[in-house]
């Protein structure tokens, strides 16, 4: 969990303040999803700003197909794992399917479930959720929202495509991430869309945190699964994943090379990792 204090040149906690300012400073943050105390600490102490305990877990963990079987008690309990390896990073937690969308008073009580278990902000799905975002956050829980490609809602997508390729689904897009930030949301993940939309986005809501996994390299940070990173998935990848385990000598190794990749704009590479 978060170290309450620091000694002198030690690494301080990463807050919501500590983002903004990064935000503001043009200084890219840095994500990766955790699922363990053991690879929280070691991400944590490579110097990752954010650890996510994603609903990804369904499908790198529990060989599912999707992440629509992973259950809110199955991410608590991950969450509680990271937190205890985790001492400076902001750490998110997935929503997952089914525990956010009857109502926002069903997205409070998830909420709450996943704070006890030790997030400092949940995320959630979709451009209908901002009346859900606006409860959430006047009742002191921070939010994360998340446009583009949205893996619960995969099949009504048609898959896992890229998302807001024409001018009507930009424009869409573009309303419902200006809705979300209007409504409170102090972080967006952008997922598989084109990085000219992506810019929009950020430049069009300056103090929104986006951060990007397959949207380019122009907006406030990036995001990877950290099997993907690492080279533990098989089969093919998506475009905007680097293996980063492939240049380096550890797996310490290759996780810093990430978070120098995104701080320096080495990563993504527009010529390899966007759309």
């Amino acid at each position: 969990m978060n170290a309450p204090t620091a000694t002198p040149g030690e690494r301080k906690a990463v807050n919501l303040h500590r983002l903004r300012q990064m935000l503001a400073d043009g200084q890219k943050i840095t994500m990766l999803t955790a699922y363990d105390a053991s690879f929280a600490r070691l991400a944590d102490e490579a110097g990752i700003d954010c650890l996510l305990v994603g609903d990804s877990l369904g499908m790198v963990l529990q060989g599912h197909a999707s992440t629509v079987p992973v259950t809110l008690d199955e991410v608590a309990y991950h969450l509680r794992c990271v937190a205890r390896g985790n001492r400076h990073a902001w750490l998110l937690g997935d929503l997952p399917f089914g525990t956010y969308e009857a109502s926002p008073e069903q997205a409070l009580r998830s909420s709450v479930v996943l704070a006890q278990a030790g997030a400092q902000m949940v995320k959630l799905e979709g451009g209908w959720t901002v009346g859900t975002v606006r409860f959430l956050v006047e009742r002191g829980i921070p939010v994360c929202a998340h446009l583009g490609l949205t893996p619960q809602s995969a099949n009504a997508l048609g898959g896992y495509r890229v998302q807001g390729r024409d001018a009507g689904a930009a424009q869409l897009l573009e309303r419902q991430a200006r809705e979300l930030a209007e409504a409170g949301a102090a972080m967006l993940v952008l997922e598989l869309v084109p990085a000219a939309l992506a810019r929009q986005v950020q430049e069009q809501n300056p103090g929104l945190i986006v951060v990007g996994i397959g949207a380019g390299a122009d907006v406030a940070g990036q995001v990877l699964v950290l099997h993907d990173m690492l080279g533990i998935t098989k089969g093919k990848l998506p475009r905007f994943v680097r293996n980063f385990m492939a240049e380096a000598g550890s797996i310490d190794d290759a996780v810093r090379r990430y978070v120098q990749a995104v701080r320096d704009g080495s990563f993504p590479d527009p010529a390899l990792h966007t759309y």
